[in-house]
């Protein structure tokens, strides 16, 4: 069995991040999103792993390697436009072969892993076996409609009236039934060769086609607000680790950990927190779902719920809250100027002006 992982795609949701770093390699805790994944199918005893890549391919294939850090064999397959997560399978198709394969969206971050979900696949081979998990707002997802039995009988891209609350998570597992799937479809409205589109081939041409609901958490980690919940959740799992230089005036409460290399100094540090290597916290509070990067500096100011990428610097601006702060960062405070009011008034007006 294979892996295909998407790591294509321009990350829009993530901006103005993603303008100079592959959305799939920002950090929660300090490790990359897609490192999440590339961990979990390792876990699930899978090595060969083709990942698509797009306008990142470089930063993607620096960082990643040819894999062996994470016991996988990578092979890089290039994607010249994101036209759909059935076109990267029509791109794949010589590398995958015959062979089953999980497909993994590199920005997608399941707790617990996918090695119980492949050794049930692996058991009882499906054409086809999709995650399904409950979400508020079904709309910005691929929807999936049950019967009475609990089988897929219809799936729908982004539906603007949803016909259930059940969204397809981005881990999908198939046999090579799916690539005559995939050469049968045309593309949606947006362009694009809906993977959704040709799962639903399968269901119309009565292919076997499973679905499993997953308890555990999950998250699309392609806007800030579900990156800094995902990192809310890796941190809750930390076990306390002092491995830097943290000072007598400094204080360190519940699961903080301060990587080799960093230096805490007349600090308070709550957690769960961790400081990355090289990094220097002066005068200082970071509390509660923090994360900062290696090589960063945090002066005079407070940090909670925010996540600090590598060799940025943060001093004397007071509190910073729910913030997703990028690479080589400077945040500083601004320049003090007298308090007045610039007024351009006509006749007969009447304005009042709170001092």
């Amino acid at each position: 069995m294979k892996a295909l992982v998407l790591s294509g795609g321009a990350g829009t949701r993530l901006r103005p991040i993603t303008h100079t770093s592959a959305k799939q390699l920002v950090p929660v805790a300090n490790k990359a999103v897609l490192f999440y994944g590339l961990e979990s199918i390792a876990d699930a005893g899978i090595t060969e792993v083709g990942v698509i890549v797009g306008d990142t391919a470089a930063e993607i294939q620096e960082a990643v390697g040819d894999g062996s850090k994470f016991g996988l064999e990578i092979t890089y397959i290039p994607q010249e436009k994101p036209l759909g997560l059935a076109h990267a399978v029509l791109i794949a198709r010589d590398w995958l072969g015959d062979d089953d394969f999980v497909m993994y969206l590199g920005d997608n971050f399941i707790v617990g892993g996918i090695t119980a979900l492949v050794d049930e696949f692996r058991r009882n081979r499906p054409d086809a076996q999709i995650l399904l998990t409950k979400v508020a707002d079904p709309r910005s997802f691929g929807v999936a409609e049950l019967d009475a039995s609990g089988q897929v009988v219809r799936l729908e891209e982004k539906p603007e009236h949803p016909r259930s609350d059940l969204a397809l998570v981005g881990v999908y597992l198939f046999t090579p039934a799916i690539h005559d799937a995939v050469r049968a479809i045309r593309p949606s409205w947006r362009g694009e060769l809906e993977i959704t589109h040709a799962i639903q081939h399968l269901i119309d041409q009565h292919a076997d086609v499973r679905s499993t609901l997953i308890e555990g958490y999950w998250k699309d980690t392609g806007n800030v607000v579900d990156m800094l919940e995902v990192n809310r959740t890796v941190l809750e799992g930390v076990e306390r680790r002092i491995d830097g230089d943290v000072d007598e005036a400094s204080e360190t409460v519940g699961r903080v950990v301060v990587e080799e290399g960093a230096h805490v100094v007349n600090s308070r540090l709550v957690g769960p927190v961790v400081i990355g290597a090289g990094t220097v916290v002066e005068d200082s509070y970071v509390g509660p779902f923090t994360s900062v990067a290696e090589n960063c500096r945090i002066t005079d100011s407070e940090l909670e719920f925010s996540i600090v990428l590598r060799d940025s610097s943060i001093s004397g601006v007071g509190r910073i809250e729910n913030s997703l702060i990028g690479r080589h960062v400077e945040v500083t405070p601004a320049p003090s100027v007298p308090s007045a009011h610039r007024l351009v008034l006509g006749d007969h007006s009447k304005v009042q002006i709170h001092t």
